[in-house]
């Protein structure tokens, strides 16, 4: 018989928790593991809300285990270590994002791509080495593994910062993989929000010239004035997207809804590279042809391991890269999921879980 979430651990937590697929979140009382040798527990600040929590807490990828506690952006300060734990001590600023387990040992594991790891274990809503399922960070507590801790740089803010340790390794990783982190490499990102945002930092802070592809063009005025991108085009623009075409290196798109990719592989040069970052919950239509002929590709990548990731926090703080933020109470969450759903926010919800939310 399964022990209740409440009990089937010694150490009492709180969080916010979906119960079924209306994804409707309230508080929870929940339970996680005794820190062991090789665990970090820290007491959580903020927590970034990402589109992925949206579609989680509604099983729209069909594979959410109710109830399920969100959150894989997740900031803190350390209040206990095992005895073995040699990364970080207690009074430290931590991160964790959106893995806590891998298998350590295969090929991937061994390349420091944990994110590849055929037994990867998610943050939340995943089963634990031990078969208890994992909880996010809407919670008050986080208890993980040392090795899938990242460690806070010196006075970078956690509220702006948080986003990164899924939004910034997600757009950082492939930009960095696929050869577009060089000065003179013109990149095009496709969407203009909680992803496309950091993306733009990231690809500026390369040196790159960056261009967004966007339904909106009523983003244009941030985009250029706010975020200094090079170039804005209005994707329902036929004309202005013919003006572009085979003119960039590569384009990450951060697009979640179905949307064309015929017109984006026009837009990069022979053996430009477009590389999704997004699910899209129905499959895109793909003819070949377009990329046959100049020999583009269409690939994808997610997130990235925790070497990489590290690596990127720390080019973040040394190059003030943040997420654009708005700050919210733990009782704003639901409403916040509506304006998520609508792309009302600019650019990432973040939760103040150390102000608001009460503790067992």
């Amino acid at each position: 018989m399964a022990k209740a979430p409440e009990t089937e651990h010694p150490v009492e937590a709180v969080g916010w928790a979906a119960r079924d697929t209306t994804g409707e979140l309230s508080p929870f009382k929940f339970s996680r593991r005794e820190t062991g040798e090789h665990d970090v527990q820290f007491k959580v600040l903020y927590c970034g809300i990402c589109h992925s929590d949206l579609h989680m807490v509604k099983n729209e990828w069909g594979f959410t285990q109710y109830p399920i506690v969100p959150g894989h952006e997740i900031v803190g300060v350390v209040i206990e270590v095992g005895s073995k734990v040699e990364k970080v001590k207690v009074g430290d600023k931590v991160g964790v994002g959106c893995l806590v387990g891998s298998c350590r040992s295969c090929d991937m594991c061994s390349q420091d791509l944990e994110n590849y790891c055929p037994k990867q274990i998610l943050t939340y809503s995943a089963t634990y080495t031990d078969g208890t399922i994992t909880y996010g960070g809407y919670s008050d507590l986080m208890v993980a593994d040392e090795h899938f801790v990242i460690r806070w740089p010196e006075n970078f803010p956690l509220d702006a910062g948080a986003p990164l340790l899924c939004a910034g390794i997600t757009t950082y990783s492939p930009l960095r993989y696929f050869g577009l982190d060089k000065p003179g490499m013109h990149v095009g990102v496709v969407g203009l929000g909680g992803l496309g945002h950091v993306a733009v930092k990231f690809a500026k802070a390369f040196g790159a010239k960056v261009t967004v592809i966007s339904t909106s063009e009523s983003k244009k005025k941030e985009a250029i004035e706010k975020l200094g991108v090079d170039a804005f085009l209005f994707s329902r623009d036929p004309e202005q997207m013919q003006a572009a075409a085979g003119t960039m290196d590569g384009i990450i798109d951060t697009v979640s809804a179905v949307h064309p990719i015929i017109p984006l592989i026009n837009l990069v040069k022979s053996q430009g590279k477009i590389i999704m970052v997004c699910a899209p919950e129905k499959p895109l239509e793909l003819a070949t042809f377009p990329l046959i002929v100049g020999r583009k590709s269409l690939s994808g990548s997610a997130i990235g391991g925790l070497k990489e990731t590290q690596e990127m926090i720390d080019f973040a703080a040394k190059h003030n890269i943040l997420a654009d933020v708005e700050v919210i109470p733990i009782d704003y969450v639901n409403t916040a999921m509506e304006r998520l759903l609508k792309s009302d926010v600019k650019y990432r919800f973040v939760i103040d879980i150390g102000n608001s939310l009460k503790s067992a």
